[in-house]
């Protein structure tokens, strides 16, 4: 500030700022004191700072939604907190001309030489705005790219709309309250690809379509399903009028890039493709459990092993007399936050063994709260004996 070094500063909250433990001073209203609702004081911690300083924060949140802080990689929460006690927002004070400041320190008795100087105070906040560290809100990320998948005939539909409920990167930034990095951990566990600049989930039929083709090229062209070469894959597939970028999304969805020697290498994963033909085979509804086994079976490519454990957190088994019944309920169906999840899990069963539960929960993150605090603040715990497993209700 200009004339700080030489003359310096009195009142404000630089005296304020340099009281001694112990003592006081007085203070005063300030001309321009008038309405405190038009500011809010953010208390953050101070590896915060780096990101609040350079400008590497935003706030998110429509109308209807509570307002979130997000950073590059972490999303908080903004709660106000009330205070008791009066908080005091008071400003600089005003520079002493250096001859003033030399007539008081030559007569510092003569206090009419130099004005006096009291700290004024502008504002008085009755709270403070506390930052919350929470998990990214993504079940309207599900529900905006669900609005319209991607179908591999969309482009010849005589009615299509360009830009009806499709989303670009910045659109889906300002409409989904989460850091950037978690909104890309978010679209890739949707299995969501950007087709066009849009960003899209590609609809059952079409995965399922291409899926097959990849498996009855293998046999005809003799590839392995553990070193598919990507050039060659997705050139036979574009010749049949499958686009290059839906066909590697397959491959993305269902395998994985392996090391490689101057191509590139697509393995497909066992227990995704397992899983693909086991929902497959449900259709949606309920059947006897030895009815599905063969079914899937059936369906699963030469080589690879279907296993009910690879079913975890996608299906349901229920006892009806004698026989064994499956049916579908997935987990990536469910709410994300862990009240709607735990509420839709009892309206589901009003009563669950750890067994059957843990897959359903084992994806919620709560920062500060581990998965026996979710237990215990969602549910009720009941356990007869020692040698007999809990069996958890709704609280």
């Amino acid at each position: 500030m200009e004339g700080e070094t030489e003359g310096g500063w009195g009142g404000g909250a630089e005296s304020v700022l340099n009281l001694v433990p112990g003592s006081s001073v007085p203070i005063r209203y300030h001309s321009l004191f008038g309405a405190h609702d038009d500011f809010l004081l953010l208390e953050a911690d101070e590896a915060l700072l780096p990101d609040i300083l350079h400008s590497r924060v935003t706030i998110r949140g429509q109308t209807d939604e509570e307002a979130v802080l997000c950073t590059p990689s972490a999303t908080y929460a903004m709660k106000f907190v009330g205070t008791s006690n009066s908080v005091f927002l008071i400003p600089p004070g005003e520079p002493i001309p250096p001859c003033m400041k030399d007539t008081c320190n030559d007569s510092k008795s003569n206090t009419s030489a130099v004005h006096e100087v009291v700290p004024s105070v502008i504002k008085v906040a009755s709270g403070n705005m506390e930052l919350v560290l929470v998990a990214p809100r993504l079940d309207k990320l599900k529900f905006l790219l669900n609005e319209r998948p991607y179908k591999l005939d969309e482009d010849v539909e005589t009615d299509f709309q360009h830009n009806r409920s499709l989303y670009r990167w910045q659109d889906l930034l300002e409409q989904i309250q989460a850091s950037e990095q978690e909104l890309r951990d978010g679209l890739k566990a949707l299995s969501a690809a950007e087709i066009d600049g849009f960003w899209r989930i590609i609809d059952e039929k079409t995965m399922d379509e291409i899926l097959n083709m990849v498996l009855n090229n293998s046999i005809l062209h003799g590839w392995r399903l553990n070193a598919l070469k990507e050039d060659e894959v997705v050139s036979i597939l574009e010749a049949d009028g499958y686009p290059r970028n839906i066909t590697l999304h397959c491959l993305a969805t269902f395998g994985n890039m392996v090391g490689s020697s101057g191509c590139s290498l697509w393995s497909l994963d066992e227990k995704k493709v397992c899983l693909h033909f086991a929902l497959q085979a449900l259709g949606g509804g309920k059947m006897k459990l030895e009815i599905f086994l063969q079914k899937w079976r059936h369906r699963v490519p030469s080589g690879m092993h279907a296993d009910l454990k690879m079913l975890e957190g996608e299906v349901l088994y229920e006892k009806l007399g004698f026989e064994t019944w499956i049916r579908a309920f997935r987990v990536s169906a469910l709410p994300s936050t862990p009240a709607e999840r735990f509420a839709a899990l009892f309206r589901e069963r009003p009563r669950w063994n750890w067994k059957d539960l843990e897959p359903y929960i084992r994806d919620l993150h709560v920062p500060g709260l581990s998965s026996e605090g979710l237990l215990i603040k969602y549910t009720r715990r009941s356990q007869p004996r020692a040698d007999v497993e809990p069996i958890f209700s709704a609280r």
